[in-house]
């Protein structure tokens, strides 16, 4: 398996400022879908390669800056870190060269939540 990860799901307390916040970051579109115990709005292709995910609001997730990051992939991390603050959320490493890997920052959202960015310019 070269990129197992399938899909993910982003812990809100607030979904609809969480969706607002994606949506400026990523220009991200989304599909709402309610469950039982959760709502959540999914984003991506989870019938293509690579991995789709959600916001998901539950009373069983909790956002949290600690544990694992996801890292959303972008045409250049600057464009997407330029949008951080002035959508809700705090920039906590700036744009940094990691040599042949390309360049990654890191935020947290509107939710408390460590997010990665990660792009090869």
């Amino acid at each position: 398996m070269k990129n197992p990860v399938q899909w993910f799901e982003i812990a809100t307390t607030d979904l609809e400022r969480a969706k607002n916040f994606y949506a400026k970051v990523f220009d991200l579109e989304f599909q709402f879908i309610e469950m039982p115990d959760s709502k959540m709005y999914m984003f991506g292709e989870p019938d293509k390669i690579g991995s789709a995910g959600c916001l998901v609001q539950s009373n069983e997730t909790t956002p949290s800056a600690d544990g694992t990051v996801i890292y959303f992939s972008c045409e250049d991390v600057s464009t997407q870190a330029s949008r951080v603050e002035e959508s809700g959320g705090k920039m906590l490493i700036p744009k940094t060269d990691i040599g042949e890997f390309g360049f990654f920052a890191q935020f947290t959202d509107t939710e408390g939540n460590r997010i990665g960015l990660h792009s090869n310019k």
